[in-house]
């Protein structure tokens, strides 16, 4: 692969936030300053957490050492939706200046509340998180996420201006405006879901638009799992840098972790705002650095709803620091709560993803529909042919060798649908990945 960014050098310490190239000793030293305020904070104002610690037998004043978490209770969304929708908050109303929530698919939206200081910090780590990914001062950021009660939009467009970028704020959807803005607009930076991304590349195709030829330079994707092999596809199909970043409303929103350009090694936590540890999903016990397990993570620095021990169900590992010194996080390969079991094998979309993409014949539009026939259930992959291999390789042929591989790699049996190009509904946001077809149980 074929990298074309010029900006792909470390940026000089002189532009860089202090914390970022700190000693351990120094940052774990702010950690613990900041954590034993955050439980404090959050014990004395959200009722629902002091009982969850009364309950559990602990006190803010039990924190002596940064391991001393692990004696807290976690916070769930369960918690978040008993709270629904102002419960959770550790600030008066007249002090919280923003409120976003998801969309409330599973259940009752979960809330999240912000004070001016919750916002300013929120800036202040998506710029971090730009300039992290390659993004300077006087850059046009393109920014396609969805605006509104999603973090993603407002999120990215405080971080790019407070990096002193020129925002163009587009949202999402409008395939077609949003190529004609890029080409007009020229901008070098674009914050997007993957997966849209990779529609807006396919119509720059269908236009007959020479997609490496545009002006961006810089991918910053999230709000989704994407694999490495997505990476790649991006990069080559647009000639960019795609660069990963990760966040969550009930956290902040996006900017709790960003890739350095520089390294393109996983996603370095901003610590200084944000504690992570990493669990056993059964048993809640804290794993060492370097095993996989739960994500979890306590705010340090927020005012208007402080989370403490927040359980993401992100699977991933916490590794050293590279070119930042704050600890890395792998790329999310899955969600403990969106395992697909199928016949007793455990299966993520991304490992599904992961085979699709290695196959230069089948493009990188699927939807996986599980069923349930009698008591077993059943999965359904559908996956696109690419327009330029649709009239020479047989559907047939091409979905039996799927079906081969994810037999072999993952070691369970599928259908496989191979359909013609642009037959799966496109996503305007997050794409749908799984649709559950089985009964709902009672």
């Amino acid at each position: 692969m074929t990298v074309i960014n010029t900006r792909r050098v470390p940026p000089s310490r002189d532009i860089l936030d202090p914390i970022e190239f700190a000693s351990r000793d120094e940052i774990a030293a702010l950690q613990l300053e900041r954590l034993r305020w955050s439980l404090r904070h959050a014990y004395d104002n959200v009722e629902h957490f002091r009982k969850k610690c009364m309950v559990k037998g602990v006190h803010p004043d039990d924190l002596k050492t940064l391991s001393d978490l692990s004696k807290f209770p976690f916070t769930t969304k369960d918690d978040l939706r008993q709270t629904y929708p102002f419960d959770s908050f550790a600030v008066p109303m007249d002090q919280v200046v923003r409120v976003h929530a998801s969309s409330g698919t599973t259940g009752k939206p979960t809330v999240v509340g912000y004070t001016q200081n919750d916002v300013d910090m929120w800036a202040t780590v998506m710029a971090r998180s730009i300039r992290a990914a390659g993004g300077r001062r006087g850059d046009k950021c393109h920014v396609a996420y969805g605006y509104g009660l999603f973090t993603g939009g407002l999120g990215a467009h405080y971080g790019a201006e407070r990096l002193g970028c020129t925002v163009i704020p587009m949202s999402g959807g409008q395939t077609e405006k949003q190529i004609q803005l890029i080409q007009d607009f020229k901008p070098e930076i674009i914050m997007v879901t993957p997966s849209y991304m990779l529609v807006i590349a396919d119509e720059m195709e269908r236009l007959g638009l020479d997609s490496k030829a545009c002006s961006l330079k810089i991918g910053i994707f999230g709000a989704e799992p994407w694999t490495q092999a997505m990476r790649s596809e991006i990069e080559a199909r647009m000639g960019i840098d795609a660069v990963d970043i990760y966040g969550l409303s009930e956290v902040i929103g996006p900017g709790v972790a960003n890739e350095c350009i520089e390294s393109k090694d996983g996603l370095h936590i901003w610590e200084d705002h944000f504690y992570p540890e990493i669990i056993d999903p059964e048993t809640g016990e804290v794993l060492p650095d370097g095993e996989l397990g739960e994500l979890v993570f306590t705010s340090l620095t927020k005012e208007a709803m402080p989370v403490i021990r927040y359980r993401t169900r992100d699977l991933t590992r916490l590794m050293p620091g590279t070119a930042r010194s704050f600890r890395r996080m792998g790329k999310i390969t899955g969600r403990s709560d969106d395992m697909l079991i199928i016949r007793g094998v455990n299966v993520f979309p991304t490992q599904i993803e992961e085979l699709i993409l290695k196959d230069a014949r089948l493009a990188p539009h699927y939807q996986l529909e599980v069923t349930r026939e009698g008591h077993l259930d059943s999965l359904t992959v559908n996956v696109e042919m690419r327009p330029d291999a649709w009239e020479q390789a047989p559907a047939g042929a091409v979905a039996k060798d799927l079906k081969h591989h994810i037999k072999s790699y993952i070691g369970i049996s599928t259908a496989v649908n191979v359909l013609a190009p642009a037959t799966i509904e496109r996503s305007l946001g997050k794409a749908r990945r799984v649709v559950d077809k089985r009964p709902k149980e009672v």
